[in-house]
């Protein structure tokens, strides 16, 4: 499951724009990004048999089905949902709930703003769960870019991995290692990403 907001100015990327002055420049840095994500979720899916969602914030039903067709005339298979209201922990157990309701054994969750993103990071998201309840993608910046659990793993800590994160701060990772520590749970740890947040980080990108 991708989460991601509308790529429209004013509705995503604030902190972006507010570095850059402009949030019509972020927003069309966050479309970007958000294709790129797609594209790349969207091929570890077909590779391993996984269903890819696209969980979306700031959008009615009739513009998600527009997207939804737009996506699928470039060739991603993906269902739109939205997000939902509540804080980002809130928002994330509606997924999972979602996703296990639906029959899924595991659920891996990642945002829309990860411009070193590959296929490979999502396979072995997928590969880490055959063995272990719980994966995490740590960030640069104290956060993590992935999150997935197997049923196992759901059902011994549920919302507990949600609980009483720190949301925004450096502190998200080790807080979730934390609650998964105190529920038994081994994670397995893929690579660290960096999120794109700022004018900094936005320079390497444009000059790949």
């Amino acid at each position: 499951m991708v989460l991601a907001r509308w790529p429209a100015a004013g509705r995503c990327k604030r902190r972006l724009a507010a570095d850059l002055g402009s949030a019509t420049r972020a927003a069309a840095v966050q479309r970007q990004l958000t294709h790129h994500t797609l594209h790349t979720a969207a091929a570890a899916a077909a590779a391993s048999g996984a269903q890819l969602r696209l969980a979306v914030d700031g959008l009615g039903p009739r513009a998600l089905r527009r997207w939804g067709q737009a996506l699928a005339r470039e060739g991603i298979a993906a269902t739109l949902l939205p997000q939902g209201s509540g804080g980002l922990g809130c928002r994330m157990q509606r997924l999972w709930r979602l996703g296990f309701g639906g029959g899924a054994e595991q659920v891996v969750l990642i945002g829309s703003d990860l411009p070193g993103l590959e296929r490979g990071d999502l396979e072995r998201a997928f590969a880490a769960l055959e063995e272990q309840p719980l994966v995490l993608g740590p960030a640069s910046d104290g956060g993590y870019w992935l999150i997935g659990v197997n049923r196992a793993g759901f059902a011994q800590a549920g919302a507990a991995l949600m609980a009483g994160i720190p949301w925004g701060g450096d502190q998200v990772l080790a807080t979730t290692l934390e609650r998964a520590r105190q529920r038994q749970l081994q994670p397995g740890l893929l690579r660290q990403l960096s999120d794109l947040d700022t004018r900094a980080a936005l320079g390497p990108w444009l000059r790949r």
